[in-house]
């Protein structure tokens, strides 16, 4: 298959991810090079292959493990917390339902600019 231009255009636009126009030539390779092969992989016949998941025989390790320590302590990078979860200001690019009372895009939390901060 072969992805256009347009196409990567479209895909970053989605994504939200900045765009180097001097790349669009590799990404578009990069791109078909690995739909290309997708439609290798769907062309392979899987129907004498049983499925694990649904016949209830798929064993999971269990999720343990010792805690793995930070470099910095965490209020030094994540100063905002609420029931042991980060709390980040929302995207204005993200929009959404407001929370709370707030409007879209605003800052959760303390991130609020002073009135001085904001001129």
């Amino acid at each position: 298959m072969s992805v256009s231009h347009d196409d990567v255009r479209r895909v970053a636009a989605l994504a939200r991810v900045g765009l180097d126009e001097r790349r669009l030539p590799a990404l578009a390779a990069e791109l078909s090079g690995i739909l290309d092969h997708m439609a290798v992989l769907a062309r392979v016949d899987v129907a004498a292959v049983t499925d694990l998941a649904q016949e209830g025989e798929v064993h999971l390790r269990p999720d343990s493990g010792p805690p793995i320590p930070l470099l910095r302590p965490l209020p030094t990078f994540a100063p905002l917390m609420r029931d042991g979860f980060l709390i980040v200001p929302r995207l204005a690019t993200h929009g959404g339902e407001a929370r709370h009372g707030e409007s879209p895009g605003a800052p959760v939390g303390n991130d609020r600019p002073d009135e001085e901060d904001s001129a």
